[in-house]
């Protein structure tokens, strides 16, 4: 394999010297709303030569509130899924919440991810690393960077190596979540690619009575932080409307504002490199 790319599967290619996104909504709210994000997104990405992978949970299984939204489950989820990356070509990239999840997820996406809470679960892991597919592990709020070459491992043990992981924070009392940027040097320390989740990274967890606040004046910084500490790629949650969104409103970014700032982290990228 050449020595610039960390991996490379059917559907997408990973390299070391080249930026890439993770962008979308939090969640699938509806087939509407999805596509249009994602064509705003594809649009952006030949504009610019930029390698973007479209994000939206199917299943918000973590939301605080018994009556918060959480999408439309796993078979309806997929099918939109599905359309985003044959109507509009960009990769696919979701969450799983149970090992069972992860065969019939592996034939619509084309990256599988584990969200924060559920980082060492080892069934979860496994059953997603059998899939082939490349894996995105969120490092939890409450786990050591350098813990994280445990979680290598259990993916490491089915024989798949694609694996990434994502800095989204640590828990700074309640409600409140920090980012220690050595944190993504340390990961790189395992040789592979690293993310800089910079909506999450924002956020104050259920500081708005059972649903999450946050600070999304920040994510530009966070963002810009990420890439200068060596970040290979940049998670961030865009909405048309974030006031409207159904979850994560309040830490999502502007999907108006997010041209710009893609072209402003490329530039850091490429400065930095």
């Amino acid at each position: 394999m050449d020595k610039n790319i960390f991996f490379s599967s059917e559907e997408t290619i990973i390299k070391k010297n080249e930026l890439f996104f993770i962008i979308g909504p939090c969640v699938i709210e509806t087939e509407e709303i999805t596509l249009h994000i994602a064509e705003s997104l594809n649009n952006i990405a030949k504009k610019h030569n930029l390698n973007i992978l479209f994000k939206a949970s199917f299943d918000k299984a973590n939301r605080s509130s018994i009556n918060s939204f959480r999408g439309p489950g796993i078979e309806q989820g997929l099918k939109i899924l599905k359309k985003v990356k044959e109507k509009i070509g960009l990769p696919i990239i979701s969450d799983i919440h149970e090992p069972w999840q992860a065969e019939p997820a592996s034939k619509i996406l084309s990256v599988i991810q584990i969200p924060a809470f559920l980082c060492r679960q080892t069934d979860l892991l496994i059953e997603a690393g059998k899939t082939g597919l490349p894996v995105n592990v969120k490092k939890g709020q409450f786990m050591a960077p350098e813990d994280m070459k445990f979680i290598i491992e259990k993916i490491g043990s089915t024989g798949n190596e694609k694996i990434m992981l994502t800095e989204r924070g640590t828990f700074f009392g309640y409600r409140n979540i920090v980012v220690d940027f050595r944190n993504i040097p340390i990961m790189a320390a395992n040789k592979s690619p690293i993310i800089i989740d910079a909506t999450h990274s924002v956020q104050r967890p259920t500081a708005e009575n059972g649903t999450s606040g946050g600070n999304p004046e920040f994510i530009h910084l966070m963002a810009s932080a990420g890439v200068v500490s060596g970040a290979n790629g940049v998670f961030l949650e865009v909405h048309p409307e974030p006031n409207n969104a159904k979850s994560d409103g309040s830490n999502s970014l502007k999907l108006k504002n997010l041209e710009r700032l893609l072209i402003y982290l490329k530039k850091i990228y490429n400065t930095t490199l």
